[in-house]
Parts: structure tokens; C-alpha cells; sequence
């Protein structure tokens, strides 16, 4: 990954270029698109994978979501569904990443015969597991990688969204210390204050890297629309997640 894919330095596409950005709609890969659009990088399609069930790749709560902040960011949305899965062929960890992989590399490489594809933007932090696939992907297909988060100090980087003007709703948590009240909060300067203490006591790192909690960007400066849910929780415990029941465009 260069200097210009990890964020540090000025960054633009040939002419007549394309990226494609991976998105669930969660702040970090909406944070990456975001920075890409800010730097002026043509991202024109963006590409969501819906998974059957727990992935070692991809957000998996709610990813029906990343059709309406799609919309409200004016990108085409391409959808890769969960029956592309090869995932029960899988012995373990990292050949089941590399089956997940499969379905999304191939829809780009689809992308690649329609748009002259220049790169993809991922919201990777600190996962070399999924990294290191997204790069060998687009050492394939012969694109490039833009990662504005990666390596990137968690609590800046979350300050930073915040001052962006991003909201940040909280979908799923998996962590000790994270309890029913963090379902459906709004991720704001007091809630990244608990969660450093919760940091501090358990470890539950303050961006959710991990799957320690899962997000949705319900409005951030890159969306014309804020994005309106209703929705209910469910809790077994010691790990749950909110069931959205309506999603719409505020008017």
C-alpha cells in the first residue's frame, strides 16, 4: 500500500479513471469514501456485500442500509448477494476470508470491463487479515488501494469524523463492557469517552475494529439526505443488536 493509498499525501486518478468504494455503510468504510471524494477521486460505483450469516470480511449487520446511503450520496449502489458465497467449503479462518473474497472480486472485475477501473477504497484500520486479501485482490486486477484509516490512531480518527459533521448510529455490539443502552446510540464525544474507559478496563477497542460493535452513517457533509430508522432490539445477554422496521430519506 503506498504513501497516497494509506491518505498522506495528494492523491488523484489518471484521467478518465474510476474507483469503486467497498461499503456497508458504516463509518469506516463510509469515512473512506468520504476522504476519497474529498481528494477528488472519481468514486463512481459503490459495492456492498451482503453476507448469509457471521463473515471473517465484511460488515454484516443491516447492509440493506447501503441502498439508501447510496442514494443520499448520489452513487450507484452495485449489491453482491449472500448465494455467491462459498463460505460452507471453507476449513478454517483464512480459507473461508478467501472464499468470502470471491463473490466481491469478482463483481469488480465485472466493473473493470464497463469502467476504465482505476481503484477501490476500503475502511480497513488495523485488520491485517482483511487487508492483506483487499491488497492481494488488487494486485490481480491491477488497481490500487485507498485506505485513508489504516494504521491510523483510533481516537483521532473518530474525532476527526465527528468534526466532519458525521452521525454515527451504533447497530450491533459483541464486547464486554457494551450492554443493551449502546444499541441504537448515537456515537458522539461522550459515548468515545466510555468507550475509552471501556478500553482501559476490557480492551473493547474505540473504533469496534473487530466486530466488538458494528455502525451506520445515518448523515455525514458527502449525503444530501439524513437517513431516518425506526427499529428494535434484541439482547440474549451478552451480545445484541437492534432489527430495523422502517428506514427512509428525512424531506
Amino acid at each position: 500500500m503506498s504513501d497516497d493509498a494509506a491518505g498522506d499525501a495528494d492523491t488523484a486518478a489518471p484521467d478518465g479513471e474510476a474507483y469503486v468504494g467497498l461499503f456497508s455503510g458504516g463509518k469506516d468504510s463510509s469515512w473512506a469514501v468520504y476522504r476519497a471524494l474529498e481528494r477528488g477521486l472519481p468514486v463512481e460505483r459503490l459495492l456492498t456485500v451482503h453476507p448469509a450469516g457471521d463473515s471473517y470480511m465484511y460488515h454484516v449487520p443491516e447492509t440493506r442500509l447501503a441502498a439508501l446511503a447510496a442514494e443520499s450520496i448520489g452513487i450507484p449502489l452495485v449489491e453482491v448477494e449472500p448465494e455467491a458465497f462459498g463460505a460452507d467449503e471453507a476449513t478454517d479462518s483464512g480459507a473461508q476470508g478467501d472464499s468470502e473474497l470471491e463473490p466481491m472480486e469478482a463483481a469488480i472485475a465485472d466493473l473493470a470491463e464497463s469502467l476504465p477501473l482505476a481503484g477501490v477504497t476500503a475502511g480497513a484500520v488495523e485488520s491485517e487479515f482483511q487487508t492483506s486479501r483487499i491488497e492481494a485482490m488488487c494486485d490481480r486486477l491491477g488497481i490500487e488501494l485507498f485506505a485513508p484509516l489504516w494504521q491510523r490512531d483510533p481516537r483521532a480518527l473518530a474525532e476527526e469524523m465527528l468534526d466532519a459533521g458525521f452521525e454515527i448510529r451504533i447497530l450491533q455490539v459483541a464486547a464486554a463492557g457494551l450492554d443493551e443502552s449502546w444499541l441504537g446510540r448515537t456515537l458522539d464525544r461522550e459515548a468515545l469517552a466510555e468507550l475509552e474507559e471501556l478500553n482501559d478496563e476490557y480492551g473493547v477497542h474505540i473504533l469496534g475494529e473487530g466486530g466488538e460493535f458494528e455502525t451506520f452513517v445515518t448523515d455525514g457533509p458527502h449525503m444530501d439526505r439524513r437517513i431516518e430508522l425506526e427499529y428494535d432490539t434484541e439482547w440474549n445477554g451478552t451480545r445484541g443488536r437492534i432489527r430495523v422496521t422502517d428506514a427512509r430519506l428525512a424531506e
